[in-house]
């Protein structure tokens, strides 16, 4: 038996914007998305000779074929007619649920990634992230990282300069967001703006991190933010202690803000945890 692990790491959109509904039901999206140091840990025993199984360290979670780790282990396998003899996948999760940072998807991706690793790498990074299309939207980038364009549903990826170093603050509060239901209200109304994505591939060019903050917008902000102020309380706090950015990530909940140094964050964190358990502060990887 060999025991693989793997990092499954968080993201942020700093752009988000939805282009239109699809013929297949999904929605046409156009997102600058950036791996942050929030992860899961993923372990995986190959060659158990035991029937596959699925532990995770939060309540609530599948531990079947439900949960995106098993499918992307499934997916893999079949793909690729391998025959592991019995899987057992552990995942510590430390990147909250319902938070719109992509906590699933990163986990199916870093079990993409460790049976790739274990079976030689037969698969480059890019047809790894395109055999995750098939677990999820989110997936194909969550198995490259970094900071990448992100087009399709997700799966169409362009690899852009790095993100310059700076501090993020995240903080999911306690509600979730139905994204089918989000994707419904935002096809109902008027979107009144857009987010600049060849401004924001510029900044990230130029590695000129306060302007990668101005830039930063998602269309799903405004209309999650109009029925949950408190997003608004959250970017209040941030925006007190000097804040570059703030915006939503995803379909929400959780919002982040780009600080002027880890001294602030630290302020900000501190004064978020009175009021939110689940509040971050985080790097860009």
């Amino acid at each position: 038996m060999t025991t693989l692990y793997e990092g499954a790491f968080a993201k942020l959109n700093l752009t988000l914007d939805v282009l239109g509904k699809r013929e297949d039901g999904y929605h046409n999206i156009k997102s600058i998305m950036q791996t942050i140091s929030i992860r899961d840990d993923v372990e995986i025993d190959v060659g158990t000779g035991e029937p596959w199984t699925l532990e995770c360290s939060q309540e609530g979670i599948p531990t079947d074929e439900r949960n995106l780790a098993w499918k992307a282990a499934k997916v893999y396998c079949d793909g690729l007619k391998k025959d592991p003899n019995g899987l057992a996948i552990r995942i510590t999760k430390r990147i909250p649920s319902g938070a719109g940072m992509g906590g699933g998807s990163a986990d199916a991706a870093a079990v993409l990634r460790a049976l790739n690793r274990h079976y030689g790498s037969p698969l480059s990074i890019l047809a790894l992230a395109e055999l995750g299309a098939q677990i999820g939207s989110d997936v194909p980038f969550c198995v490259l990282c970094g900071t990448a364009m992100c087009e399709g549903r997700g799966e169409l990826l362009r690899k852009l300069p790095d993100m310059p170093d700076c501090v993020f603050v995240v903080c999911k509060p306690e509600f979730s967001v139905s994204t089918p239901e989000l994707y419904k209200k935002i096809d109902q109304v008027a979107i009144p703006k857009h987010p600049d994505h060849m401004a924001m591939e510029s900044a990230l060019l130029a590695g000129d991190v306060a302007k990668v903050a101005d830039l930063i917008y998602n269309v799903f902000d405004p209309v999650v933010t109009a029925d949950h102020l408190e997003i608004n309380y959250i970017k209040s706090i941030c925006n007190s202690y000097g804040a570059l950015g703030m915006q939503m990530t995803g379909s929400g909940s959780a919002v982040y803000a780009i600080m002027p140094s880890f001294e602030y964050a630290a302020v900000v964190c501190n004064m978020l945890k009175d009021n939110y358990p689940n509040v971050f502060i985080a790097k860009p990887v």
